[in-house]
């Protein structure tokens, strides 16, 4: 692991949002990207509070809360530098593909966005602006916080024990199978934060798992495991998800 919890969070945070920190002195390999994957939920917590943060800012504006939940999206796409969306649309056109795990590979980093992501995207950042719309007129912003945050455990998940990288580069080389005990801590923690926001929060944390198992697996049957870009979309989907469990 890297040297100590406060490295691991540093590195996570360099790797998956825009802050202006000093780049970690860490070697980066399986070692260092472990430990960063295992505080990826602290990123997504941090990430929560500036949505929510921004949200009930404009609250007190004119603004109608549709256009609320627009901006809240596009915040959170340029503190992660669209990393996650373009995993997203890649991950969506190389499924939608047909062919062998090569042809899906070859497909996914093409660099193009085809119709498969292109109606992905579409769907999922809509369906998650309507979700944010939704808490923000009920003044929900722990709701807020909280889906935001669960994505990021689901990529704990998606980093589980017995899961190889799709490819033998990049950040699926770097981070796939390397998560074990991380999986208990960080499934204690999310039900611990979901108990005060009621049954639906709660509910939200095994229907997250239990779709970030399938849909690994699936990739793991298509892709040939895990990749960054499998990760960005399992971020995408389980936001998308656990905002409409806690607008149920």
């Amino acid at each position: 692991m890297a040297a100590n919890p406060a490295a691991a969070v540093h590195v996570a945070v360099t790797w998956l949002t825009v802050a202006p920190l000093p780049q970690p002195r860490a070697e980066m390999n399986r070692r260092t990207g472990g430990a960063a994957i295992a505080a990826v939920p602290i990123v997504g917590a941090l990430l929560g509070t500036i949505a929510a943060a921004v949200a009930f800012g404009l609250s007190h504006t004119r603004l109608p809360d549709l256009v609320i939940g627009l901006l809240v999206v596009a915040v959170l796409a340029l503190a992660t530098r669209g990393m996650h969306l373009d995993g997203l649309a890649d991950t969506a056109d190389g499924l939608g593909c047909y062919g062998d795990p090569d042809r899906v590979r070859q497909v996914m980093r093409s660099g193009d966005v085809g119709p498969f992501g292109a109606a992905t995207l579409a769907v999922v950042l809509v369906l998650q602006a309507v979700a944010y719309s939704t808490l923000i007129g009920h003044h929900e912003w722990a709701q807020i916080v909280y889906a935001v945050a669960l994505s990021r455990v689901a990529v704990v998940y998606a980093c589980r024990r017995g899961l190889d990288t799709a490819n033998a580069d990049g950040f699926g080389a770097l981070v796939a199978g390397t998560q074990r005990w991380s999986l208990l801590v960080w499934t204690a923690a999310a039900l611990g934060a979901a108990w005060p926001l009621g049954i639906r929060a709660i509910c939200a944390v095994p229907a997250a798992i239990v779709f970030t198992v399938a849909f690994t697996a699936h990739c793991r049957r298509r892709v040939g495991g895990v990749s960054g870009d499998v990760l960005g979309a399992v971020v995408e989907l389980t936001t998308a998800l656990a905002l409409v469990i806690l607008i149920l």
